[in-house]
């Protein structure tokens, strides 16, 4: 009798685990990109920089940091992308979860051709405002020529999948 008791009890905490995740990742409407657009975050040489001046191009803001290998492992996409799609409208922007001391030497060593600014541990919740509810890494946020966050992403951006959403907004 107590082993059927304890297994029902861990069926019905694994329902509920299960129920919790799926309405923990169930996709709600993206917030206005505007919140985003309004942001001014210091670059790698301490410059502010307002997301606001790639108003008009698709943005690509991607939440990363250093010790983050699946944010790592995107980055060299990212470039390539920014490299062959910058010229018609397409705007990479990084948000490091990061220290300055941290991300420069790796900005450097990536050779990273988009600007990285520095958002700290605060930009973690940030992310959480545009539906990173797990606050995990990477995520990315792709915004529209018309300042409509298009697609959210958490986790690795597969190159495929980057490149069509990419495209329909081009």
């Amino acid at each position: 009798m107590a082993k059927t008791g304890w297994i029902l009890t861990t069926g019905v905490a694994v329902i509920a685990l299960a129920a919790g995740l799926y309405a923990g990742l169930s996709r709600s409407p993206p917030p206005d990109a505007a919140i985003l657009m309004a942001l001014s975050l210091p670059d790698t040489h301490g410059e502010d920089q307002a997301l606001s001046q790639w108003k008009g191009k698709v943005g690509v803001v991607n939440f990363w940091a250093t010790w983050c290998e699946p944010c790592r492992e995107e980055m060299p996409e990212f470039i390539q992308t920014q490299r062959e799609l910058g010229g018609q409208g397409v705007q990479f922007v990084g948000i490091a979860i990061d220290e300055l001391d941290k991300v420069t030497p790796f900005e450097k060593t990536l050779a990273l051709n988009y600007p990285v600014l520095i958002g700290g541990y605060g930009a973690m919740e940030l992310s959480k405002t545009f539906g990173n509810r797990l606050a995990a890494l990477p995520f990315t946020v792709i915004v529209d020529r018309h300042g409509k966050i298009a697609h959210t992403q958490l986790g690795r951006l597969k190159p495929p999948q980057l490149r069509s959403i990419l495209k329909q907004l081009l």
